[in-house]
């Protein structure tokens, strides 16, 4: 049976307007990583210009992201998360946040993982002239969180199946293996490798810097760039997180 729009015509076009979205990220950003998340963010914008496309940066020092949240954002919102994998601080915090804003306030999933992301990655380590007999290591930020941990190597496993290569995952904090003993290990099972690090990390900052001084041969691109239009496909991505709650609650309306 057809769902009706509240006239009684189930053939009806939804004329109600779309929730609004508001894209939320975690951390303390520097200039360069606020410039390529807000490039990421604009280009939602014009990729859907009927949407109210917002964006809040929560600092990491903040200890209530759920307040946070609450000051920055408003009710009839779908809440996108700009991560590549939440921890249970980040998850707890929107959740407590979305309940403090009441009203019909939705919370997407995390970004990753996705393939879409998995090609940019492969596209940012071939940008850095990735060779045949180049290692390849994926640089995660860590977390507490198991759940996010088990992501981070799905997507290295992901990558490598892209790739046609095994791709070892490191950790720049809060998990093991840490980034540096991952280089170390790998140095001393693959002598004379060239080691090539590709950064899962959404744009340049505090967790990049450490990727750059961990010892690696070369490192590629984060996904963002302050001076480059942000990839089609993450821009596409977040649309997606986006409809596939706006659609949901359309359908319980």
């Amino acid at each position: 049976m057809g769902r009706t729009n509240g006239s009684g015509d189930a053939s009806a076009p939804d004329r109600r307007p779309p929730l609004r979205l508001v894209a939320v990220t975690h951390g303390t950003p520097s200039a360069a990583n606020r410039q390529a998340v807000i490039r990421l963010v604009d280009g939602v914008a014009s990729a859907r210009p009927e949407l109210d496309v917002s964006i809040t940066f929560v600092d990491a020092s903040n200890a209530d992201i759920g307040a946070a949240l609450e000051a920055a954002a408003e009710p009839d919102a779908v809440i996108v998360p700009l991560v590549l994998s939440a921890g249970f601080h980040v998850r707890t915090g929107l959740s407590l946040g979305l309940d403090r804003i009441g009203g019909s306030a939705r919370l997407a999933p995390e970004l990753g993982p996705d393939e879409r992301i998995v090609e940019v990655l492969a596209e940012r380590l071939l940008a850095q002239g990735l060779g045949e007999g180049d290692t390849v290591l994926l640089a995660a930020a860590g977390s507490n969180d198991p759940r996010a941990v088990r992501e981070c190597f799905e997507t290295a496993r992901r990558l490598g199946q892209h790739l046609g290569r095994s791709v070892t995952v490191g950790f720049i904090a809060a998990a093991i293996p840490r980034l540096p003993d991952a280089i170390e290990m790998i140095r001393e099972v693959h002598p004379g490798s060239r080691i090539v690090v590709g950064p899962y990390l959404l744009a340049p900052g505090t967790f990049y810097d450490q990727a750059v001084a961990a010892g690696a041969d070369a490192i590629a691109d984060p996904l963002l760039l302050p001076d480059s239009a942000p990839p089609a496909a993450l821009v596409g991505l977040v649309l997606d997180r986006y409809a596939a709650v706006e659609q949901e609650h359309r359908e319980r309306a």
